[in-house]
């Protein structure tokens, strides 16, 4: 009988010191993923505009109520305004961003498997790098003239820095342990770059994606100021010379928009591709 009181006592006891161990390490992590957490910040800075505007602390000709604003997009989408310039400014990030992130990942590929390909493709990419992409501008309206093709070109430019440099650093960061072990097991070029190199390099190539996205935006917005005849950007620089403040804030808007979209696609996309990980972030 003693003998069972003292093996319940023990394994009571045992019980006791585990628990404060588990509740120690749930502490220490973030917690349970919220659903559309990521909507309650802009959702709060709407609410503070909002509330702002109704209480009368905001000068209405330099911030102007949001349902002002929203009214301003109905209007500009009925007669037909908005629907050209969102498809202008669509087609312009997209093109730029394809070709941007083709670029960055091929470049990177190439630099990351080959000594030959990091001596050409690494230190001209750094170089590209120092150099403000913006400050290309009128070096390539001399080459490629105003058209769309320079505008391309530029956000091309800006979308494949990150995703060059990320996947780069993602490749040579790869274990030897993996590469020895690919040769010991005697795998081919291809194999070893669908096995090891691809899984290697995604979450490196995905942070580079979020980056080359939200690049191509902000490139597009100035852009489409400097020299333009359609898109946002040109219908914000419109509103700037008739001192429209709730067409710039449309313009705005929309732009801030298509950026946390586009983000939360490619997180969406990256949890999908990478769910064999276990991060703070899972």
């Amino acid at each position: 009988m003693s003998a069972v009181t003292s093996t319940t006592t023990a394994v009571a006891a045992s019980d006791a010191d585990e628990l404060p161990q588990v509740r120690r390490r749930r502490r220490l992590s973030p917690g349970r993923r919220l659903p559309a957490a990521r909507l309650a910040g802009p959702l709060l800075v709407l609410a503070l505009w909002a509330a702002a505007s109704a209480a009368g602390t905001l000068d209405t000709g330099a911030i102007p109520a949001p349902w002002t604003v929203l009214r301003t997009g109905a209007r500009l989408w009925t007669d037909g305004t908005l629907p050209t310039d969102v498809l202008t400014s669509l087609k312009r990030a997209g093109a730029g961003f394809v070709i941007g992130l083709t670029a960055g990942v091929v470049l990177a590929l190439a630099s990351g498997l080959s000594r030959t390909g990091e001596a050409l493709i690494d230190g001209t990419v750094q170089l590209n790098r120092a150099i403000p992409t913006l400050g290309l501008i009128p070096l390539f309206i001399l080459w490629l003239g105003i058209g769309e093709t320079f505008k391309i070109a530029i956000i091309a430019i800006v979308v494949y820095i990150p995703i060059y440099l990320n996947t780069h650093a993602a490749l040579s960061g790869i274990d030897s342990r993996f590469v020895e072990l690919a040769e010991v097991q005697g795998l081919s070029r291809f194999r070893f770059v669908r096995q090891v190199v691809i899984p290697g390099a995604l979450p490196g190539f995905f942070v580079g994606l979020r980056l080359g996205v939200t690049g191509s935006w902000l490139g597009l917005v100035v852009l489409e100021q400097i020299n333009a005849t359609s898109g946002l950007g040109y219908l914000m620089f419109q509103a700037q010379n008739y001192g429209q403040s709730d067409v710039i804030l449309v313009g705005l808007l929309i732009y801030g928009v298509f950026g946390l979209v586009s983000d939360s696609v490619v997180r969406l996309v990256e949890r999908r591709v990478l769910s064999w990980r276990r991060t703070l972030s899972s």
